[in-house]
C-alpha cells in the first residue's frame, strides 16, 4: 500500500425519543449550515476529555440542549463513505457512534429555546411509519409506483424482493421493526432528499412528501432508533422510560401505540398487562373530563428480578 490513510474523526451522535400527546418525539438541533434543517445532537469524541464514548456523549447532549439524559444504549456505528463529506471522502472522515436515549419530556421552552433544540414528531421524518389509524396513503399512491418502477427499470428482481419485504406489499405483512430498511431502500431508489443532496440520484418532487430532510445521514440513524426501540419494547421493560412514574393504563396503551405506529385493542392490551405482570395498581385514581375516575398504576420493578424477559409483545407482523 502507498500513501497514508485518511484521518478519521469519531462523532457521537444521540437519538433522544420522548412522548407527548400521544406523539413520538425525537430531539433536534437546528443545522449550522441551514437552521431550518434538524440534525441529531452530536459532537466529537475527544479521548483526552472524555473517559468513554458514553461519558462524552452525556457531556455534548448537556451542552447542545437543557437535558441530562437518563436511559442511554450504543446503537450502532455509522462509518460508510460519503456520510460527511464528498463521496470520494478526500477530507478528514467521520465516523459516528449513535446512541439511544429515553427520556421524559421535558417541558421548558425557555431553556430549549435559548439552547435552539426542538421537539419533533419522529414521524415528520418518517411519515409511512405511523399506521395508527390504517395504512398510510402514501405508501400506495406514492411509495409502490415509485419503488416498483426503480426496481423494474434496474432489472435487479432482488430489489422487487426486498421491497415487498419492507413495505409488507404482495400480501406479506408489515413488520414494524424493519424501519432502517425501509428508509435505506427509499434513499438508493433516490426518493428522499439525502440521495440527491450525496449527488447520489437527481431531486425528484417525491422527496418533498417522504418527510423532512436532516443533516449528514441523521435520519438513517434516527430510523435505527426506531427499529430498535421498537423491538426491545417486546422483550424489555423500556417504555417505562417514558412514562411518568404513576399513569393510566389507557396512558400507556397510547404510549406504547406511538412507539409501534400500531393501533392496539383495548382489551387485549389490558390482558397482556395483566399477564406479563409489568404494573401494579396505586391505590389511587386520576379524575378525567368525562366518565369515571381512571385508576393509577406503576412500574413494577421486581419484575426484572423475576425473569430475564420482561416486554410487551405488542402488534407482531400484520
Amino acid at each position: 500500500m502507498t500513501g497514508a490513510p485518511n484521518a478519521v474523526e469519531i462523532n457521537l451522535s444521540a437519538a433522544i425519543v420522548a412522548v407527548a400527546n400521544n406523539d413520538p418525539l425525537i430531539l433536534t438541533t437546528p443545522s449550522g449550515d441551514d437552521p431550518e434543517r434538524d440534525e441529531l445532537p452530536f459532537g466529537p469524541f475527544n479521548p483526552l476529555q472524555h473517559r468513554t464514548f458514553e461519558t462524552g456523549l452525556r457531556e455534548w447532549v448537556a451542552e447542545q440542549t437543557p437535558l441530562r439524559l437518563g436511559y442511554v444504549e450504543q446503537l450502532y456505528t455509522f462509518g460508510d463513505r460519503g456520510r460527511h463529506k464528498t463521496a470520494e471522502d478526500r477530507d478528514l472522515h467521520i465516523v459516528s457512534v449513535g446512541y439511544l436515549a429515553l427520556t421524559r419530556i421535558v417541558d421548558d421552552r425557555e431553556a430549549l429555546s435559548k439552547s435552539g433544540a426542538r421537539w419533533r414528531s419522529w414521524y415528520s421524518f418518517l411519515p409511512w411509519e405511523d399506521w395508527r389509524v390504517g395504512k398510510p396513503v402514501m405508501i400506495d399512491e406514492t411509495i409502490r409506483p415509485a419503488l416498483l418502477a426503480w426496481a423494474k427499470n434496474g432489472g435487479v428482481p432482488a430489489q422487487l424482493s426486498r421491497f415487498r419485504l419492507a413495505f409488507g406489499d404482495d400480501g406479506i405483512a408489515w413488520d414494524e421493526e424493519r424501519v432502517l430498511e425501509r428508509y435505506e431502500l427509499l434513499y438508493e431508489a433516490g426518493l428522499v432528499e439525502e440521495a440527491a443532496r450525496d449527488g447520489r440520484a437527481d431531486r425528484t418532487e417525491l422527496a418533498r412528501v417522504l418527510g423532512l430532510p436532516m443533516s449528514f445521514d441523521h435520519r438513517r440513524i434516527l430510523a435505527t432508533a426506531i427499529s430498535r426501540l421498537r423491538a426491545k419494547l417486546k422483550y424489555r421493560p423500556v417504555v417505562f422510560e417514558l412514562m411518568p412514574p404513576t399513569f393510566t393504563l389507557t396512558a400507556l396503551q397510547e404510549t406504547v401505540e406511538a412507539i409501534s405506529g400500531r393501533h392496539l385493542h383495548k382489551q387485549n392490551f389490558r390482558r397482556l398487562v395483566e399477564t406479563t405482570e409489568l404494573v401494579e395498581p396505586t391505590g389511587a385514581e386520576q379524575t378525567q373530563a368525562r366518565g369515571r375516575p381512571a385508576a393509577l398504576y406503576r412500574f413494577r420493578h421486581n419484575v426484572l428480578e423475576e425473569r430475564s424477559v420482561a416486554g410487551l409483545r405488542v402488534g407482531g407482523r400484520g
